[in-house]
């Protein structure tokens, strides 16, 4: 598939949002290649139940693969953090919740000690695709990946809110291991109240990756939502309500 132009994210759903509610917030990142809009739906539940909740666009994400081209991991925590301090000044306390490579950049602060909740959602400790294992091999000769037909990307998700890339600039691929790798790597140090989700129908990410994020996590007792058969994406599936009620029980524990 060819690149989108930026055009293709001028949409509602693409754009950040801070909807304000109680003194409990709520942090929402998105993943590798997506945008807010993946969020969006997730977020409206959320405040609908009285959290304030914030969304945002990570680097490089929701204009062009260009951009994505000058964008870093390092661009990409930087991000999280500073959403997260915004955040910190509305609310008492703060739960970080991320998407796929979002996840990983939860699990991040929340190894840092500065979530008071996480929730790792098709959150990646090693991943299916091919061209994101060897891309470190492969970026001098195939500099962009296109991702599957648009087709099969939408299957089972809801469209309105499916707005992302349709392929990634290779070299970026490495800086998504390095994510997975720092983030594995640190698991020890999450202690606080954690929510691992995974869909049985994903098909990108390692399928014992909520496995072994619960099994060596720092927090004694790591709450665990298993969805049923819907795609990586699940936060714009027919599951979304699921994991916004096992979050709404997170919060309520805080």
């Amino acid at each position: 598939m060819e690149p989108y132009p930026a055009s293709h994210f001028d949409h509602d759903c693409c754009r950040p949002f801070l909807y304000p509610g109680s003194n409990k917030g709520i942090l929402l990142l998105h993943g590798f290649t997506g945008s807010v809009s993946h969020m969006r739906p997730l977020g409206d539940a959320l405040a609908d139940l009285g959290y304030t909740v914030m969304g945002v666009n990570l680097p490089g994400h929701a204009t062009t693969e260009a951009d994505m081209a000058r964008a870093n991991a390092a661009q990409w925590i930087a991000a999280a953090h500073e959403a997260l301090q915004t955040l910190r000044k509305r609310c008492d306390t703060v739960t970080v919740a991320g998407l796929s490579m979002g996840g990983l950049l939860a699990l991040l602060l929340a190894e840092e000690g500065l979530a008071d909740a996480c929730v790792a959602i098709s959150a990646p400790m090693a991943t299916r695709n091919r061209w994101l294992r060897y891309a470190w091999l492969v970026a001098p000769f195939y500099p962009r990946v296109s991702w599957a037909p648009e087709a099969d990307r939408h299957r089972d998700l809801n469209p309105a809110f499916d707005y992302g890339y349709s392929g990634f600039p290779t070299r970026n691929a490495l800086d998504l291991a390095k994510l997975i790798h720092k983030a594995r790597k640190g698991l020890s140090r999450v202690r606080c109240p954690l929510l691992v989700v995974q869909s049985t129908g994903d098909k990108v990410v390692w399928p014992g990756s909520a496995d072994w994020i619960a099994g060596h996590v720092g927090t004694k007792t790591p709450q665990r939502l298993t969805l049923q058969d819907v795609p990586h994406a699940c936060t714009i599936s027919a599951e979304m309500p699921r994991i916004a009620a096992a979050m709404d029980d997170l919060e309520k524990s805080l």
